[in-house]
Parts: C-alpha cells; sequence; structure tokens
C-alpha cells in the first residue's frame, strides 16, 4: 500500500529546522508494508495545504500530515482540512480535560488559546496526545485515510507508537516488505555496477530489486522485496546477498540496518583491530589529522590507537617519520615512496603493529600538470611489508579530505 506524507511548516522550506518527522516514519512505515510514495512539504499557507491534500488523495490510500496543530494564528492546519473535508471544528471535551490536566500537572496556567487545542474536526477520529495537547486526527475521505499529526518529533511520535501504527495495519491489508542494504567502499558506482552486472540481472527476474545508493563514504547496495509470506522473502533476498558476498566480499563492509546505529569503517577495524590484538599508528598529511579523528571518535580506541604525526611540511616529514630528502627531491611529497617511507617511519616510531600514511592535493591549489587536484597516495606498513596505492578523488578541497581518509579506513579494512 503507498502512502504520502505532507509536513507544514516555513520553519521546514526555509531551513530553519530538518524535516526528521518524514525519515522515522518512512522507516517505520517500512517494517509494517507501507511504501511511501511521496513527502511534500508546504507553507503554513491554505491554499498550499489545500493543493497538497488534493495531489496526495489522488496518488496515495494513505496520506499522512504533521505540522500547524497549536493554537496560535500561524498555525492554520486545522481550519485547511475543515475547508477540504467541508466540516467544522467542535469542541472536544475529552481532549478539553485532557488539555487542563496536562497545564495543572505542570502548575502553568491555562490560557483561552490552548482551550483551541481542544477543537477537533467533525467526524474525526481522535488520536490521544499523551506527550502535548494537540491530539492527532484520523480522518476518511472516499478511499483515502488522512492522519494530521503535531509536528512536534515526540509528539508525532507517541502518538503513532500509542494508536496510529496499530490502526492503520486493522484498517489495510499490508503486504511484507524486507530490506537488507549492503555497504561498500573502494569501488565507484559505474564499476560496482559492472562488476556485479549478471548478479543484478538474476535478481530481477526473482522480483527483487536494488538500489544504488552513492554517497562519498561509499556505494550502498539496498536489495528490497514484496510479498505475501514473510520468511520466504528473507530466505531468498538473503541468499541473494550471500552470493553477492562471493563476487565483491573485498569491498564490503558492513550492512545497514533500518532502525539501528549505521556501522562505520571506523568502528569496524577498531573492533578488528581489537579482536585481533593489533595496535595502530597513523602519518597524515593531506588528511590532516582528519583520519586520526575518525578513528578516535569510537568509544575504547585508547585500546589499539598509539597515535599518529600530521606532517604537513616536508621538514617534519623527514626529522619526524624519517622520510629521505632525496625521496622528496627525487619523487615529490606527494608519491608512493614518500607515502611508504611515511608509513613506516610512524611504524617504527610508535612501536605499533599496522601503520597508515596519506599525502597528497587537497586543493584548490598546489597541482602541477602530472598531479591534478585530488591525487592522493595513501600508504600501509606492517613489519613485514609496506604498499602505497594512488587514488584520484574531488576538486573539492574537504571532499578529497574526508574521501581520502574513508579510503584509507578501507585499505586498512581488507587488510584485517
Amino acid at each position: 500500500m503507498e502512502a504520502e506524507i505532507i509536513t507544514i511548516g516555513d520553519e521546514i522550506l526555509i531551513g530553519q529546522i530538518v524535516d526528521t518527522n518524514s525519515a522515522w516514519l518512512g522507516q517505520e512505515f517500512n517494517k509494517i508494508g507501507v511504501s511511501v510514495k511521496q513527502i511534500t512539504s508546504v507553507s503554513d499557507n491554505q491554499a498550499a495545504i489545500l493543493e497538497a491534500l488534493s495531489l496526495a488523495e489522488k496518488r496515495a490510500k494513505l496520506v499522512l500530515i504533521t505540522g500547524g496543530l497549536g493554537p496560535t494564528k500561524d498555525d492554520v492546519t486545522k481550519h485547511a482540512l475543515c475547508r477540504y473535508f467541508n466540516t467544522q471544528l467542535v469542541l472536544n471535551r475529552e481532549v478539553l480535560a485532557h488539555v487542563a490536566s496536562f497545564f495543572e500537572k505542570r502548575n502553568r496556567p491555562m490560557l483561552e488559546v490552548n482551550t483551541k487545542q481542544a477543537e477537533v474536526l467533525s467526524g474525526c477520529e481522535v488520536l490521544f496526545n499523551h506527550q502535548g495537547t494537540a491530539p492527532g486526527m484520523w480522518y476518511q475521505k472516499n478511499e483515502t485515510v488522512f492522519i494530521s499529526l503535531p509536528g512536534v518529533p515526540y509528539e508525532m511520535k507517541g502518538i503513532m507508537n500509542d494508536y496510529g501504527f496499530k490502526k492503520i495495519k486493522q484498517t489495510f491489508s499490508l503486504p511484507c516488505i524486507y530490506h537488507r542494504t549492503v555497504l561498500t567502499q573502494g569501488i565507484g558506482e559505474s564499476f560496482l555496477a559492472e562488476k556485479i552486472q549478471e548478479w543484478e540481472n538474476n535478481i530481477a527476474s526473482k522480483n527483487i530489486s536494488l538500489a544504488y545508493l552513492p554517497s562519498l563514504s561509499g556505494v550502498k547496495l539496498r536489495l528490497s522485496a514484496k510479498g505475501t509470506k514473510e520468511e520466504e522473502l528473507k530466505a531468498c533476498v538473503d541468499k541473494e546477498v550471500d552470493a553477492l558476498y562471493l563476487i565483491i566480499e573485498n569491498y564490503i563492509y558492513g550492512e545497514e540496518k533500518i532502525g539501528e546505529t549505521l556501522p562505520t569503517l571506523q568502528s569496524i577495524v577498531g573492533e578488528k583491530l581489537q579482536k585481533q590484538n593489533k595496535t595502530l599508528a597513523l602519518a597524515e598529511s593531506c588528511t590532516g589529522g582528519y583520519l586520526s579523528h575518525l578513528i578516535t571518535s569510537i568509544p575504547g580506541s585508547s585500546a589499539y590507537y598509539k597515535g599518529g604525526i600530521v606532517a604537513y611540511d616536508n621538514a617534519i616529514k623527514t626529522a619526524e617519520l624519517l622520510v629521505s630528502p632525496a625521496t622528496i627531491q627525487t619523487h615529490g611529497a606527494v608519491s608512493a615512496a614518500c607515502a611508504e617511507e611515511m608509513a613506516q617511519g610512524v611504524l617504527k616510531k610508535m612501536q605499533a603493529d599496522i601503520a597508515l600514511a596519506t599525502t597528497g592535493i587537497a586543493g584548490p591549489t598546489g597541482a602541477t600538470a602530472n598531479k591534478p587536484v585530488g591525487t592522493v597516495y595513501i600508504a600501509l606498513a606492517t613489519k613485514q611489508k609496506v604498499q602505497a596505492q594512488l587514488f584520484t578523488f574531488a576538486n573539492t578541497r574537504l571532499h578529497n579530505i574526508q574521501m581520502a581518509s574513508d579510503a584509507a579506513l578501507s585499505m586498512l579494512n581488507q587488510a584485517l
């Protein structure tokens, strides 16, 4: 079944607040088999709200509306709903008693304007708000159900958890939806698509859809299937994910689970370092300490992280990391040879088991004909060997720093 979410409020459109309600609703709907077809944000304007409602009714069987239910003049949602449903506001005595109790418990005076919180659409089903004063409202028009909710996130979530999801499941016959999202790093979207082309064609014939979700930190691959039997869906998708691991195992660093904290490369390598009882040291030039920041953002990283040296100046590279001046003169500071010597130098200095080194041209200046902005060498060293890789990233400084750090973590993850 398809749903649409309408968020109402000028504060969303001007960027004063971020719409977290839609993200949460999308996750929770997915769990019960509801597909969100569209998310629309409109201003606190009756004409804009009415137009959004009309379009949503044509597209979806379930419309969720958040925001604009407060008692002040800029909250116009209830009046727009009255016009759309050709009804009027009526005072609900149960809601009024709840509002009065809400203010009494907090030892606050209840103003006349607060009484308006107890006004609801005539003919609607009231969904009580135990976290605040503005109730939710359930209204049906033709074949579409409309649910109006307050915009305050914890109030909206409370109403949906207490009443909304249960009533939706009772009202609609919902399918099962099953997702698995695999996280990859170290391979671009187009190269990834080419590598798994045969596998992707195969899963399409089994009614499993695949979405590519690229970002600076890598590409997410989301497999989705719909049906009536959850266990069969799960078994089918899980089998195909197992096949995917066999094809691109070296690029996979984890999976995203809806509603759970997203795993990060730094947390995953941290777990592996701790499990293998290995220590890490870092030598950073172009990443300027950002890689160290990612490593130390994980609680307990002191168990495996020895420390790092940010060697931006070539003199520091030679003095602190033992990089040969001849290496810099012959190959340049941005070179495989320099990266390897940086990694070996910090490995020895920190007495670590593994070391990473980054050197490159973050930009926007410093490029040459042979080394454009985004040129980065990353080296990984152990007591047995050292190896550097060349990367060419973006032409934006911050992006290059982030992408180089992610690539270094990916190299470490594969080595571990």
